[in-house]
């Protein structure tokens, strides 16, 4: 099935259809090692783990770059991890964050500055209102993706953000990218295939999630780290102006009516 493009009702329907997705599940062997790999991965702790997050420094510099200057506004960070984007945002606050794995963070150095913790954005409450919602390789594990997505643009501010990077999930360059680090060395260490966990972790493509965040906002402005989309390792994503309607729509039909009534309720009550 085509992946949409932005302003494709017929094709973003599509595309929505395919959501909530469902995780493949992992073989017992590579079950048995995934919270292992899991931490290691995000903390850089292999050789070519910490290779990776040398590349990675692109998506942490795109994100951060609208508070360089030292400026500080409201944040919102979406699958927080072990917390070090705040490594590239030295001054921003207050900043709250949604990070379903409390012990990715819980012995982070950078732990005093968060504000609140949330397992779910659904946890988050009607009257938070943050300028910016950040995603630094996130957006391509979440299986009800739409959901999040639309939740964040009732938080964001008249004039808040969505910025987010994402790994060009799909692309030719990524998969060679993660086949010739990550995979190799997992493959050395292991015996397993690398494959499995990726398709396992990553259920949303880029295609999808720029996709879902140019049906969502009326702007959305693009960058890749390569060649264009399909020879890139990277994207980077920033989004203004949400559609609101829209958004309620997507909470309704993935959370129910009532979650989206109870949304309505909430905010009109925050904003009297």
């Amino acid at each position: 099935m085509p992946t949409p493009t932005p302003g494709d009702a017929q094709a973003l329907e599509g595309l929505l259809s395919r959501f909530p997705k469902t995780r493949p599940p992992l073989s017992p062997r590579i079950q048995a090692i995934y919270a292992r790999q899991y931490k290691e991965n995000r903390s850089g702790e292999t050789t070519a783990a910490s290779l990776s997050q040398r590349l990675e420094s692109w998506m942490h510099r795109q994100v951060a770059a609208d508070v360089a200057g030292g400026a500080t506004r409201a944040t919102l960070e979406l699958g927080a991890g072990t917390l070090n984007q705040l490594r590239y945002e030295p001054f921003t606050t207050p900043y709250d964050i949604v990070e379903p794995f409390a012990e990715l963070f819980a012995d982070s150095p950078e732990r005093g500055r968060v504000r609140n913790a949330w397992a779910d954005i659904a946890e988050a409450p009607a009257e938070a209102a943050y300028q910016r919602i950040t995603s630094i390789a996130a957006l391509e594990h979440i299986c009800d993706l739409p959901l999040v997505l639309a939740r964040a643009a009732q938080l964001l501010t008249p004039d808040g953000e969505l910025r987010a990077a994402i790994p060009a999930e799909g692309g030719f360059l990524w998969r060679l990218g993660w086949s010739l680090t990550t995979g190799l060395e997992f493959r050395l260490r292991h015996g397993l295939d690398y494959g499995e966990l990726m398709r396992h972790e990553h259920v949303n493509t880029a295609a999808e999630i720029e996709a879902l965040v140019g049906g969502l906002f009326e702007e959305v402005s693009v960058r890749s780290f390569g060649l264009g989309r399909q020879l890139s390792l990277y994207r980077f994503l920033a989004a203004r102006k949400p559609r609101l309607d829209r958004a309620t729509e997507w909470i309704a039909r993935y959370a129910g009516p009532k979650a989206a009534q109870a949304v309505r309720r909430r905010r009109g009550s925050a904003a009297t």
